[in-house]
């Protein structure tokens, strides 16, 4: 079901991923998302399925995780309110690189590859600053993991 409300503008306003688009170019974007509500423990994406959408995180707690090469669940990230995942199908068009699940009743709000396309066509510069508004997130979760893993070899080197 496609969306819109002027509670949902602002709360998209407020996330990473919506920042600095004009009124018209968020009402665009708004039109071009469908509302997805999902229960406690329901898989939104499975790792190495296809995946051509993304989802900003509307309600709700999710855990994303992958599995590892001994075969172990291991838990990445949690995600919440205001978070978005899933846009990396989105630029490299690869298989999905983590599960995510519902930890709560989750209401998201769902991308597709083609409206992304639509968008692109309809106002490029809206396009772009939403493109740039994800690769500073990616840049932030980059970092981020670049600290984890150094956190991680210095404390095996200390073993």
């Amino acid at each position: 079901m496609a969306v819109s409300s002027p509670d949902l503008k602002a709360f998209l306003l407020a996330t990473p991923f919506f920042g600095g688009l004009s009124d018209a170019s968020l009402d665009l974007l708004v039109s071009m998302l469908v509302e997805r509500r999902v229960d406690v423990g329901s898989t939104i994406v499975a790792e190495g399925e296809a995946g051509r959408s993304m989802f900003i995180v509307h309600s709700g707690e999710l855990v994303v995780s992958k599995l590892g090469n001994s075969g172990r669940v291991v838990r990445m990230a949690r995600l919440e309110p205001g978070d978005f995942f899933g846009e990396m199908t989105l630029i490299e068009m690869q298989n999905r690189s983590a599960t995510v699940v519902a930890e709560s009743p989750t209401v998201l709000y769902e991308l597709t590859a083609g409206k992304l396309y639509a968008y692109y066509k309809a106002d490029i510069h809206a396009y772009v600053m939403v493109m740039q508004n994800i690769n500073r997130e990616l840049c932030r979760r980059l970092r981020r993991a670049d600290n984890r893993i150094t956190e991680l070899l210095t404390l095996q080197a200390r073993k």
